[in-house]
């Protein structure tokens, strides 16, 4: 019953951007931060209203599999290339953004632990009462290879609590049934009841790349590119960098 409705409201939504002219939108998580920001200047930019659903970007590639409709896809760069491989989203539109490092964060008062070096973050890490994350994150798989890195995966297993999505795992520290989060930091630094310790140490660190193209069967395309444009204008690139990430620039 429940993925019925679930299923029964994403149809409806679907209907109303479609008769309010709206450009759907499908984002990550990694960029909800940014377009929040920037939605108001991109709706002058393009002209429609944005109709935009955020979700992880394991969670959103599901959707499109399973047939979800959308004018534009905000993911991870690597998506973004598999959605252009599989003929899902036009290649001429694709452009990518920025990036984002991963980080930690505790709950708002709580001291902050010393992740400044390897070595501080793993003393950290085994410290910690509890680590949380998410399992379908973009981060998922760099936060798996710093801990193997480190050799902390069987040390840390007990204490790790996976999530469904950054949210719940963000949520759980701010309510203290978690001690440590990691994920993005474009996730982290917008979050109340959390305080960002900071990114991992230089030497583990690793980014995620975010990017967006126009989908393949695209029913505001004009307003679709026009959207993308704006994205990788000048006029954004300020809104990357006080949500934590860094622009990214072609040819570098």
């Amino acid at each position: 019953m429940t993925k019925r409705i679930s299923l029964l409201v994403c149809l409806l939504a679907q209907v109303v951007a479609a008769q309010s002219g709206a450009v759907r939108v499908l984002a990550s998580n990694g960029m909800k931060a940014v377009i929040e920001e920037l939605q108001p200047r991109c709706e002058r930019a393009v002209g429609h209203p944005l109709a935009i659903e955020y979700g992880s970007t394991a969670a959103l590639m599901q959707k499109i599999d399973a047939g979800a409709s959308f004018d534009v896809a905000i993911l991870t760069s690597e998506a973004i290339g598999d959605l252009v491989k599989e003929s899902k989203a036009v290649a001429g539109t694709r452009a990518d953004f920025a990036r984002c490092g991963v980080g930690v964060a505790v709950r708002t008062g709580a001291p902050k632990p010393d992740i400044s070096t390897s070595a501080a973050l793993k003393r950290t890490l085994q410290a910690a009462k509890s680590i949380t994350y998410a399992k379908d994150g973009a981060s998922r798989g760099y936060i798996d290879k710093m801990l193997e890195r480190l050799g902390l995966v069987e040390e840390t297993k007990p204490k790790i609590v996976l999530t469904q999505g950054s949210g719940p795992a963000m949520a759980s520290v701010a309510s203290g049934q978690t001690a440590l989060v990691m994920t993005l930091m474009s996730e982290l630094l917008p979050v109340h009841g959390i305080d960002v310790v900071g990114p991992f140490p230089a030497e583990l660190q690793n980014y995620v790349s975010f990017g967006a193209a126009a989908s393949a069967k695209a029913s505001q395309l004009d307003a679709a590119k026009a959207l993308i444009a704006f994205l990788k204008s000048p006029e954004a690139a300020p809104i990357y960098k006080a949500k934590g990430m860094e622009v990214i620039i072609p040819g570098r």
